[in-house]
């Protein structure tokens, strides 16, 4: 084959694949997984006509009041994305469906501790988070002044989170769990599939996505517990993430579907 008819074939499947994916895009709430409303999406033999308790958990990250309490630090970033999403709603709703239908819950949570402070460099985001203590503990082994701090988790959300059966994973310490023991906690369980939800969508969210694909599970993302920062020259945090999540994730899902699925699985 000529150079110059494999560079017209490679325009050309370049052309019609990136229509279809526009199309795609473009479709509406039925092609992403329901994208703005709760309706009935599921598909035959999907990831999560096959969600049982188990091979199949929740995880979520960072579940934590910087992000999701109105006295947070990130809260402002947050909020419109937190209120259009009904996040924190959508989270209990999960957390309850599981629990209920004993499916393992992880939690991956960010901590920043004193040493941290020592980093010889950061992206624009991490030297932010760190300048604001963002997360931020004593220390390793210090729980005095957690209670309640930015770090503590959502009151919300204690209840579950401490009743004894869910897995707290070690921090991870950027955005993705390559440096926490997440990864190996699901391994030593048998997960195979993952339900991901929480903080924040566009950043530790998406890199726990990225690495759980690579590490070969299937994930099930769920698009309204989750949300994202807007911010004046950077963007809407969350709308990138949804569109990496539709390409990526094997099931993009709102909360009812989501917890229709587990109720079904546990049968």
């Amino acid at each position: 084959m000529s150079e110059a008819l494999t560079l017209t074939s490679r325009r050309s499947f370049l052309t019609s694949s990136g229509l279809t994916t526009a199309a795609a895009l473009l479709a509406g709430p039925a092609t992403l997984g329901g994208q703005g409303k709760e309706e009935s999406n599921l598909q035959v033999r999907s990831l999560s006509d096959r969600f049982n308790p188990a091979d199949t958990a929740v995880v979520f990250i960072d579940p934590q009041n910087d992000v999701l309490s109105e006295s947070g630090l990130a809260f402002a970033a947050v909020r419109e994305s937190l209120k259009q999403n009904n996040t924190i709603e959508n989270m209990e709703r999960i957390f309850k469906a599981a629990k209920a239908g004993g499916y393992h819950v992880f939690i991956s949570p960010h901590y920043f501790f004193p040493e941290d402070k020592g980093w010889k460099f950061n992206g624009p985001l991490e030297t932010d988070e760190l300048k604001e203590n963002l997360f931020g503990r004593k220390g390793r082994l210090v729980l005095d002044g957690l209670q309640g701090s930015g770090a503590d988790w959502l009151e919300r959300f204690r209840p579950f989170i401490e009743d004894g059966k869910t897995i707290v994973a070690s921090p991870h310490r950027i955005w993705g769990p390559q440096t926490n023991d997440l990864v190996m906690q699901l391994r030593k369980r048998r997960i195979q599939k993952i339900i991901l939800g929480g903080m924040l969508a566009n950043m530790c969210v998406e890199s726990h996505l990225r690495e759980f694909l690579e590490q070969g599970f299937e994930v099930a993302m769920v698009r309204d517990a989750t949300a994202g920062p807007r911010h004046p020259v950077w963007g809407d945090g969350y709308s990138a993430a949804i569109i990496n999540f539709a390409f990526l994730a094997h099931e993009l899902l709102n909360t009812k579907d989501t917890v229709l699925a587990m109720d079904k699985g546990r049968a």
